[in-house]
């Protein structure tokens, strides 16, 4: 085995598993609902929002787009009885399901991005991995646990962290990981996420503590990859946030290109 050279940390909506069919048609559903049927954004409006890079929270990103809506036609927020408590719950019953004991919901359906041999080519190339998430830990845990079927993988999940672009969770993730396996303090980090909140994360990170190489990489999400005029305005927007390459899947980060990316 290679001693660690670098630190990949993983989002995991968008990069680790597919969540067009689940998270943003748990978005679509609440704003459908909470507009009474007069809106149910497309996935190009949902991607819009996420391009001011601060709606990373799927729960915030459905109650602005309800009040967007409304603004539009006439309305101020303060005169809305929207209660952001209850579209939460709204939004849960169709991501979990209606039963949180049973979870029947979207997130059933959520297909794999990487493999565990994806996971294990890095650890023998010499990357140490970790994930910070805007995911509950309960609902990171599905896939990374009960998917991939890793042993008490580093997460820094929406429980213990500020949301992103606050670089916070991913400080802690490196930290996580440098403890666990005595890895070097200054050791390069790369930050693989499909949005620009993601990358946003990583130029944060890089303002507060210089002193380190901190790498954001882009990864296009299943949603853009069969439209190609799509796909280039996400990439451009991943660039234009700081990203300094994109991928369309992030199994195509390998160790090896890690390499090519730091030295």
């Amino acid at each position: 085995m290679t001693a660690d050279r670098a630190i990949l940390v993983f989002d995991i909506d968008g990069v680790v598993r597919d969540v067009s069919g689940s998270y943003r048609r748990a978005i679509a559903d609440a704003v459908e609902y909470y507009t009474g049927g007069a809106f149910r954004p497309s996935a190009i409006e949902i991607d819009s929002l996420k391009s001011e890079g601060v709606w990373n929270n799927d729960w915030q990103a459905s109650f602005e787009l309800v009040c967007r809506y409304f603004e539009g036609i006439g309305w101020n927020r303060s005169e809305l009885a929207l209660k952001y408590d209850e579209l939460v719950s709204f939004f849960q019953s169709r991501y979990r399901g209606p039963d949180d004991q049973n979870w029947t919901g979207y997130i059933c359906d959520e297909p794999l991005l990487l493999s565990p041999a994806y996971l294990e080519s890095l650890t023998v190339g010499g990357v140490a991995w970790g994930f910070f998430s805007g995911a509950m830990r309960d609902e990171a845990a599905y896939v990374l646990v009960g998917k991939l079927g890793l042993n008490q993988p580093v997460l820094v999940a929406m429980e213990d962290a500020p949301g992103k672009p606050d670089p916070t969770g991913l400080f802690a993730a490196i930290e996580q990981l440098e403890n666990l396996q005595g890895l070097a303090k200054n050791l390069p980090v790369i930050y693989a996420g499909d949005t620009v909140a993601d990358i946003y994360t990583v130029v944060k990170a890089r303002q507060l503590q210089p002193s380190r190489v901190w790498l954001g990489m882009g990864i296009l999400p299943p949603h853009v990859l069969n439209d190609a005029v799509r796909c280039e305005a996400y990439a451009a927007a991943l660039i234009d946030a700081g990203a300094i390459a994109v991928f369309r899947n992030v199994e195509e980060l390998t160790a090896a290109r890690i390499w090519d990316l730091v030295k």
